[in-house]
């Protein structure tokens, strides 16, 4: 089982059977990679960890002033404007949103569980639907697109239109 035993134990716990956190590379860091296939709509596991008050780096939202603090699992998902994984926090579920081969890193999109992420960055996931800068979803990010597409007659614009000036 890739959690501690202090967490209990549950069957639907990620297993090192079937998952591994390895390095990918300097600008993603770790992220968690699968050892088996699994299909479009799996239940591949369930999440766990301690719960706090704070957004810290390895936290997923549970509720608006609640997250999962998970430093082994879920808090190594990596970002993808067109993920792989869809966590349902609720119920503390990770779910396949498409064939998943083995060796493939897991990718969800930060702004499903987010409403504020630790840290603001420009996206680097390649998707044709890349958002280009990844923010909560409760976070604006019209003037950081901009910055992030070097734009700057798009930055002019924005900050007029949302300063009211013209």
């Amino acid at each position: 089982m890739i959690y501690p035993k202090e967490f209990g134990i549950n069957p639907l716990y990620p297993q090192a059977v079937d998952f591994e956190r390895i390095y990918k590379d300097t600008l993603s860091g770790s992220g968690i990679i699968t050892k088996r296939y699994f299909a479009q709509g799996d239940l591949m596991a369930m999440v766990a960890g301690e719960e706090v008050s704070e957004i810290l780096q390895h936290t997923l939202q549970i509720a608006p002033d609640r997250h999962l603090y998970d430093p082994y699992f879920s808090g190594y998902f990596l970002h993808s404007c067109s993920p792989n994984i869809s966590l349902d926090m609720a119920r503390r579920t990770v779910t396949a949103l498409c064939d998943i081969e083995p060796g493939s890193f897991l990718y969800m999109d930060y702004a499903e569980t987010e409403d504020v992420l630790f840290k603001q960055f420009p996206c680097s996931c390649g998707s044709s639907s890349c958002r280009l800068w990844i923010t909560g979803r409760k976070e604006g990010d019209s003037v950081a697109h901009a910055v992030a597409q070097g734009d700057s007659t798009g930055l002019v614009a924005t900050v007029s239109r949302l300063t009211g000036e013209s």
